[in-house]
């Protein structure tokens, strides 16, 4: 049985937010656990294994997406989208990581899937709070789980839609 470290896919496409949360996975000392991607068409290529994304020992299925939402081209609500129609992902959580404090995003998101939604911090040292969060809350938990039921319909990680960040 293979086990592996629960790795976060970053979607975000403002470069700044990119390196503020790369700071804050460095300090909570689980850098190696962060992969990025800048935007949403990658994001659907890094999950689907496509391109240069094929190689799953570069790059890891992910324990937990966090993903904005307001990104040139596939918007975070058509990845989000995708992620839940898609048989291997439909129970991959997914933490919305937004600028928008609009009620409507919000409401949008839970009905789509989401399993949190964050409102992105004024201070890039209040990232830390949001990376040591989504540590304990979703990655703490798939620790060392076999990567089989990491996706599994069945296991824990489609129950927890209860969790917010």
């Amino acid at each position: 049985m293979t086990t592996v470290t629960p790795i976060v896919l970053y979607v975000e496409d403002e470069e700044i937010d990119r390196f503020f949360m790369t700071r804050a996975f460095e300090t909570e000392a689980f850098g190696a656990s962060l992969r990025l991607v800048n935007d949403g068409q990658a994001a659907i290529d890094y999950l689907s294994g496509s391109g240069d994304y094929a190689d799953r020992v570069r790059y890891p299925l992910p324990a937990v997406v966090l993903l904005d939402l307001n990104m040139p081209g596939v918007h975070g609500f058509e990845v989000l989208k995708w992620i839940r129609t898609q048989r291997a992902h439909s129970a991959l959580p997914v933490v919305i990581f937004s600028s928008s404090d609009r009620e409507d995003d919000q409401a949008r998101a839970r009905l789509l899937g989401a399993n949190g939604f964050v409102k992105k911090p004024n201070s890039g040292l209040s990232f830390q709070d949001v990376a040591r969060k989504l540590k304990e809350q979703w990655l703490n938990a798939t620790a060392g789980w076999p990567i089989s039921e990491l996706y599994s319909s069945s296991s824990s990680t489609s129950n927890r839609s209860d969790r917010v960040v």
